[in-house]
């Protein structure tokens, strides 16, 4: 930790990966602490597999007449506890579709969308999920 403390630049990125896995593996695990590392490397780094990705499947009850808007999706999945929240991170800029902003609150997605290996939604820097459908 004291040669961790003179780094800079992209090496506090190292740092905070390392300082992180050892935590999780003292806390969870080695074995969780590891599956936490891969899904981050997913999602910050193009690197590694996306199923140890936190996930959540959306239920035919979910889509009304086939669709679900993403303000639902945002709530249903628990990445914003109300629908209001996600209208404002929606307008904020602080929502991602499979990495493309979603800059309207109306956008929907059918079924189809969510086929193969789900979406990956994102809120903020650090909430996201992996979203199927049945």
């Amino acid at each position: 930790i004291d040669e961790m403390d003179k780094w800079e630049g992209s090496q506090l990125n190292t740092a905070k990966e390392i300082l992180a896995y050892e935590l999780t593996k003292l806390v969870h695990g080695e074995e969780e602490a590891k599956k936490a590392q891969t899904a981050a490397r997913a999602l910050f780094s193009g690197q590694g597999s996306l199923e140890n990705m936190p996930s959540f499947t959306l239920t035919d009850a979910d889509f009304n007449e086939g669709s679900i808007d993403i303000l639902a999706v945002l709530q249903k999945s628990g990445l914003a506890p109300t629908r209001s929240e996600a209208r404002r991170n929606v307008e904020q800029g602080g929502v991602s579709v499979n990495g493309e902003p979603v800059k309207e609150i109306k956008t929907a997605y059918t079924k189809a969308d969510f086929a193969g290996d789900g979406m990956v939604v994102k809120r903020g820097k650090k909430k996201f999920m992996k979203v199927t459908a049945e």
